[in-house]
This record gives C-alpha cells, sequence and structure tokens, in this order.
C-alpha cells in the first residue's frame, strides 16, 4: 500500500465522533490562524502546523488529508475557501477587527482551539 493508500485507509476507519473532533479541531485552528492573520498581522498558521504535528505524530494523518478525507466536500481547497468565507462573515458582523479587538472572540476562539487539542491528545 502506498503512503496515500495508508493515510485513507486511516481516515475510513474513523469512529464518528473522531471524525467530528477533527474536523471540529481543523475548523477551530483555522480560524484562530485566520483570525491573527486578519487582525494581528501573524500569516504564521502556527495553531494550524501544530494541529498537524500533533495529527501526523497521533493519527498519522495531516490537516489537509483531514479537510480531503473527512470534511464533507472532500477538497481541502474547497474547505479553506468555505472556512475563509464563514470566517470573514464572523468578522464581518461583529465590526470587523476594530469590533473583535475588545470583545470576547479572541478568547472564544483560543478556548475552542485548546480544547479540540486536549481532546486530541486524548484519544486513545
Amino acid at each position: 500500500m502506498t503512503g496515500l493508500g495508508i493515510q485513507s485507509a486511516v481516515a475510513a476507519e474513523l469512529d464518528e465522533a473522531t471524525e467530528t473532533l477533527l474536523i471540529e479541531a481543523v475548523e477551530a485552528a483555522y480560524a484562530l490562524d485566520l483570525y491573527h492573520a486578519r487582525c494581528r498581522r501573524d500569516g504564521s498558521n502556527r495553531r494550524t502546523e501544530n494541529l498537524n504535528k500533533l495529527l501526523a505524530s497521533r493519527m498519522r494523518m495531516t490537516v489537509l488529508r483531514v479537510q480531503d478525507d473527512v470534511f464533507p466536500e472532500r477538497n481541502y481547497r474547497k474547505v479553506q475557501e468555505r472556512l475563509q468565507r464563514e470566517f470573514l462573515a464572523v468578522l464581518n458582523a461583529n465590526g470587523g477587527c476594530a469590533g473583535v479587538k475588545d470583545s470576547e472572540l479572541p478568547a472564544e476562539l483560543r478556548a475552542l482551539y485548546d480544547e479540540k487539542m486536549q481532546a486530541i491528545e486524548a484519544l486513545p
């Protein structure tokens, strides 16, 4: 089996709760990175990279593989486009970067990301 086949086989063996957790973790990391890129001028994608490292070490998967194999779109580009649209809609609804600066949104994004990372670390 090729490396690609192994990763697809791993994704096929995930239970529904784990798939949901992976989707939520990718969404949380992506939203937090988008916030930092848009509103804090930090385009490092640090949270997505940290999730990627965790997934690679714990599950032999990558964020892109999750986007391709687990998300309903089954295409990482479409997933990323949708996540960006959804985040920008939330940002615009809250007054843009200036509006969310003093709101609870940044802390909520961080808390959700931390929660999902801890849940993945706790997987058997």
